[in-house]
């Protein structure tokens, strides 16, 4: 059995995280000072971190089709 007109798309690579230093900076200060609640040395982390994601833009998240369209796409064209 082979089907036609069965596409098949390229895995995407998913986007670059923009905070991505912050929060690592954020993480470091964390595990080297052991002040998780960022109110002595790792306050200007915390908000460096706060900043950037407030600033960065989400991404919209597209909805996946679900099982029962793809179903309905192979079905269509199991019968062509």
């Amino acid at each position: 059995m082979s089907i036609r007109k069965l596409k098949v798309r390229p895995r995407k690579v998913p986007p670059p995280n923009p905070c991505a230093i912050e929060l690592s900076a954020m993480l470091g200060c964390w595990a080297s000072t052991k002040d998780i609640l960022s109110k002595n040395g790792c306050a200007e982390a915390a908000k460096m971190l706060h900043e950037c994601m407030r600033t960065t833009p989400m991404q919209r998240r597209m909805q996946a089709p679900t099982i029962n369209y793809h179903l309905a796409r192979l079905n269509k064209l199991s019968k062509s």
